[in-house]
């Protein structure tokens, strides 16, 4: 891709016209963590944070954040999401926890934009919960891991050797 598509030729934005695209199933992937401190970790890990189970709630948050994506990103076109998983992963020597986001749809265009949505108000929640104990806590490495369908099809990172 040589150009930006969110741009017309005359350099207004624009929402993109996928009304001739093929529909195909649309997967995206996105990760990232949150850092804190091993006693707000631990506040998590054994459930004994005052505000109820972490986790729980900030799965739910990332849920309906992907189902909201087109209210917030002006350009997005609002998708009919037919999955959406939210994965934690506590790791205990980095004191920090992943949050790995899948979202599906069948569709015209791609979720890449609803799982980095999801991702990354999991974590926002993880801290908004947590802020109170540890406002040091830091967002980090949000990235997209993997995208398939679509006319572009399969989509991994580069790895370091490429």
């Amino acid at each position: 891709m040589t150009h930006l598509t969110h741009f017309n030729q005359t350099g207004d934005a624009h929402m993109v016209d996928v009304g001739q695209k093929a529909v195909t199933e649309r997967i995206a992937i996105c990760c990232g963590h949150i850092e804190m401190q091993a006693d707000t970790l631990a506040l998590i890990i054994n459930g004994t944070h005052k505000k109820g189970d972490v986790l729980s709630i900030a799965r739910i948050a990332g849920i309906m954040a992907s189902k909201k994506t087109a209210d917030l990103i002006p350009l997005c076109h609002p998708l009919p999401i037919t999955h959406v998983d939210i994965h934690f992963e506590i790791e205990t020597t980095g004191s920090r926890v992943t949050c790995t986001s899948t979202v599906k749809t069948q569709g015209k265009t791609g979720v890449e934009i609803e799982a980095f949505t999801a991702t990354q108000i999991a974590l926002l929640t993880i801290y908004d919960m947590c802020k109170a104990v540890d406002r040091g806590m830091v967002i980090q490495s949000v990235r997209l891991t993997q995208k398939s369908g679509g006319k572009s099809g399969h989509w991994t990172p580069p790895t370091a050797n490429e």
